[in-house]
């Protein structure tokens, strides 16, 4: 299956579907909750002037990327559970490097959530460095951890 660039408003509630469904299991682990809740279709539709929306099928995986100063930032990478394990993230982690390399963007850059260590994992074994805790308003601790890869 090849990503394709989503700009198509009737993908939208599909999309916010995949997201939601593969998001699921964050749900009671991470403080604070998931800006997911806040998702909407117009904001899909704000994330393509922004950026970038990538699917793969029908969608069965997402990812949102964002031009940044330095770096193309990654949000929303989503596989759906009935297709993890085919390499569907590593597709849109590598469709993200050859953007940010037409972008001219030296790296990409992405966040994940102090409590899932099974992410931070996943993109330590991708090549990402962790450079930067962050804490989200309200909080005296770190609630997301920065990740970085350079572009070759």
């Amino acid at each position: 299956m090849t990503p394709q660039l989503a700009t198509d408003p009737a993908l939208w509630l599909p999309i916010l579907a995949l997201l939601h469904e593969a998001f699921a299991y964050m749900e009671g682990r991470i403080d604070p909750p998931s800006s997911l809740r806040r998702l909407t279709p117009e904001a899909l539709t704000r994330q393509t002037v922004a950026g970038e929306i990538w699917i793969i099928g029908a969608p069965v995986a997402c990812v949102f990327l964002t031009p940044q100063p330095g770096a193309l930032y990654l949000g929303k990478l989503a596989v759906a559970a009935s297709h993890r394990g085919q390499g569907l993230s590593r597709r849109l982690i590598d469709l993200a490097e050859d953007r940010a390399r037409a972008l001219r963007l030296p790296a990409l850059e992405l966040e994940t959530r102090i409590e899932l260590v099974e992410n931070q994992t996943a993109f330590q074994k991708m090549g990402f460095v962790e450079v930067g805790r962050t804490a989200h308003d309200g909080y005296d601790r770190p609630t997301s951890i920065t990740y970085r890869r350079a572009v070759f």
